[in-house]
């Protein structure tokens, strides 16, 4: 096999990136300020919010870690397309809303097996 050609697949293959999200007490309104800009935002770029879900205590089987405010999951047809979104101008102008309201966020990428 052809390392170049699996490089290429990789480069051309969906992405998928969930994110935890911890939102500082009290600035929900301003997480979602930000949320509603920033979500509508994926599709121009060939991305899908497919999931986006709070975690309720009682719905937890195990946990080692905190509980996050919300976790999201979201699918971008190329890292391309992903890296774009994140360099969009719309959204860089309110990233001022989630600096203010995201204590921290975790953010994992993979692809579909």
């Amino acid at each position: 096999m052809n390392p170049s050609n699996t490089s290429e697949k990789q480069k051309s293959a969906e992405i998928y990136i969930t994110q935890l999200i911890y939102v500082i007490p009290g600035q929900e309104k301003v997480f979602n300020q930000f949320e509603d800009i920033a979500i509508p935002q994926i599709s121009k770029y060939n991305g899908k919010l497919l999931l986006r879900t709070r975690v309720e205590q009682k719905a937890v089987i195990e946990q080692n870690m905190e509980t996050p405010y919300e976790i999201h999951l979201v699918v971008f047809a190329s890292q391309q397309d992903f890296e774009n979104y994140m360099k969009d101008e719309e959204r860089k102008k309110f990233l001022h809303l989630k600096n203010q309201s995201i204590k921290a966020a975790v953010l994992i990428q993979g692809i579909k097996l």
